[in-house]
């Protein structure tokens, strides 16, 4: 009888942990590999372009730096919070090569996300042209980044870019992709940083950190003064992020130097 209450048992247990028993995780397919993820980077550059656009044509001069500079900010952290688990939530050139340079994607899909987030900045400065008034269009060049007039002010404005990127993106690799320091707050902890970039520097540059949002307005108005900065100061500040962290900051698994 023992014997029985015991086979009863064992066999009451199994089916117990049977039921309980998660499915296995399906493995993702191609689409969820390959394209959801350039879908993801092309729609959350396209309305973070879009959004930050048109806080710079229609913002009010009473307001100074401080209506872009939250618009911008928080327009990060919501696509962020959003795209993470799709695409990984880059939409910025920069934060793709660094990601990729410390292990935080495939070769295979530098590209891809190169890519999509032109077009995204594109896409999301002719939604910005379709939505704002003529006159305010023209006043502020679309949005492009028109502060520099002059050679005198290049120097302090790609270092102002280099700088600024360096530090966005390395609050980037260390909230996300460094398991060490990683952080569920990291949508929070960049669109801050993008806010307080914007305030401090946004009168030196115009604080772009990232050729995607430079480009779709030069290219929808086609305004092209100084634009090499936005492309040169953001990827060299990215690239210095991926540096640090490589060799001094990043955990065991990334640094390279000094095991």
């Amino acid at each position: 009888m023992a014997d029985e209450k015991m086979e009863m048992g064992e066999v009451g247990s199994s089916l117990m942990s049977s039921e309980t028993k998660a499915p296995a995780a399906r493995p993702p397919n191609k689409f969820e590999r390959l394209y959801q993820p350039c879908l993801g980077e092309l729609v959350g550059t396209t309305f973070f372009v879009f959004i930050g656009c048109v806080s710079v044509i229609e913002n009010v001069e009473s307001a100074g730096r401080l209506q872009p500079a939250l618009v911008h900010g928080l327009a990060v952290a919501v696509m962020v919070a959003c795209m993470a688990e799709i695409s990984g939530s880059h939409f910025n050139p920069p934060f793709t090569l660094a990601i990729y340079l410390c292990g935080g994607m495939e070769m295979s899909m530098v590209l891809p996300y190169l890519a999509s987030q032109l077009l995204g900045g594109v896409l999301g400065a002719a939604m910005a042209k379709g939505m704002t008034s003529r006159e305010n269009y023209t006043k502020a060049n679309g949005a492009a980044f028109a502060l520099l007039q002059s050679n005198d002010e290049i120097g302090g404005a790609v270092f102002g870019e280099v700088a600024m990127t360096c530090l966005v993106t390395m609050v980037v690799l260390l909230g996300a992709v460094n398991a060490k320091t990683r952080s569920p707050l990291v949508p929070f902890m960049v669109g801050c940083t993008v806010i307080i970039n914007i305030l401090a520097g946004g009168d030196v540059s115009g604080t772009c950190l990232n050729p995607a949002r430079a480009f779709g307005p030069a290219i929808v108005s086609n305004y092209w003064t100084y634009h090499w900065v936005y492309w040169v100061g953001p990827i060299t500040g990215g690239l210095v992020a991926a540096a640090l962290v490589r060799l001094l900051l990043g955990d065991g698994k990334i640094r390279l130097i000094l095991k």
